[in-house]
């Protein structure tokens, strides 16, 4: 069974279609970020991580107590969804875990306490269902991810697409870089793809590293790239990994303005392995097929952008410290330490408004 429906998908690919799990099957996929910020020596810092990229609808559910916008860990767990396909109606209920963390928002309700993980108990898959989803600002990111053919989910009496949540924690970054005397960046840690990208000044490039183990020395990108060139090789590793196309192209669609904006990161297919432990996820009943595909994010500091961050600050630049967004406190913090100083808060109404919420 197993490899009739392993050969279905190989074959789909092959062709440009989309896969449809074989008869009886049910089938999972899930995908999701992990965003941290690198200290000059490639470590992991904490850092505080005030809401994400873009807004949330308001129909999104978060815990009575705030935490997201005091959350100073290592990683931002952001935006897994979870999709269902199966050839029939059926009801599964789904428990995801996050010891090291915290779930911070979520959609449909869930049972549970967000600081030991949540459970939706009876999630009705219905494919060929046509729902009503839930709607709001237009433009806003979080409708992106529906755009895949995935059946439609009902929980109680809410209807979605998908299951989505997200949270803070800390937990071990697999990757860590560093930039080497030469400007050139030392990648350590394993990885089955990653890619060393730069944003400056709207002129971009990028590096790719397959299959990495230990260590790898990486020339500093050449910024005469296309961003979309990025886009389609990562869109192949994405279903290298386990998701269907539309999956792999809806992720990448929700999280097109963050991952190539201004500045420098590292962003690498998560070892599967390392989801399962820091994330535990029961399906039950259990999927024929589960897919769980994350981009991890590591934003770097380069010697350059320190320049130019010194100098906005020096010059009350507001728009230029702006670029850097939620990430400049972090950057501001490691600055500190690199001149041994004291951390300081980032310059006083420099530091860009908490970008979550509520968008109706």
């Amino acid at each position: 069974m197993f490899a009739r429906s392993a050969a279905f998908f190989l074959a789909a690919v092959t062709f440009g279609a989309e896969t449809v799990p074989a008869p009886a099957n049910l089938v999972a996929h899930e995908w999701g970020t992990f965003t941290s910020v690198a200290d000059l020596d490639g470590n992991a810092m904490r850092w505080f991580a005030p809401g994400g990229p873009s807004k949330l609808p308001c129909f999104v559910y978060r815990p009575n107590a705030v935490y997201k916008e005091g959350a100073y860990t290592f990683v931002r767990m952001e935006t897994p969804v979870i999709y269902f396909y199966s050839p029939g109606k059926t009801t599964v209920s789904v428990n995801v875990k996050f010891p090291a963390g915290r779930i911070t928002e979520w959609y449909p309700r869930a049972s549970g306490e967000p600081a030991n993980g949540i459970y939706w108990d009876a999630v009705e898959v219905l494919p060929g269902a046509n729902l009503e989803f839930p709607s709001g600002q237009s433009g806003n990111h979080y409708y992106a991810a529906r755009a895949t053919d995935a059946a439609p989910l009902r929980v109680g009496k809410e209807q979605e697409k998908l299951l989505f949540y997200r949270g803070a924690g800390d937990i071990e970054v697999p990757i860590r870089p560093s930039f080497n005397p030469d400007d050139t960046i030392q990648l350590r840690g394993h990885a089955p793809a990653a890619f060393v990208f730069e944003n400056r000044g709207g002129r971009a490039g990028f590096r790719s590293i397959r299959d990495l183990q230990d260590a790898a020395r990486v020339p500093a990108p050449e910024l005469e790239s296309d961003p979309a060139a990025l886009r389609e090789e990562l869109a192949g590793e994405l279903v290298k990994a386990g998701l269907y196309a539309k999956e792999a192209r809806a992720m990448i669609e929700t999280w097109r303005d963050s991952w190539f904006e201004e500045g420098m990161r590292v962003i690498y297919i998560v070892p599967r392995e390392v989801i399962d432990s820091v994330l535990p996820l029961a399906i039950k009943p259990a999927p024929a097929e589960l897919a769980r595909v994350f981009v991890g994010r590591v934003e770097m500091l380069s010697a350059q952008m320190a320049k130019d961050i010194e100098a906005a600050a020096a010059a009350q630049d507001r728009a230029a410290l702006a670029t850097y967004g939620r990430f400049l406190p972090a950057f501001w913090e490691e600055l500190h330490r690199k001149h041994g100083l004291m951390p300081a808060a980032a310059p006083g109404n420099m530091v860009a408004s908490d970008p979550g919420g509520c968008a109706k």
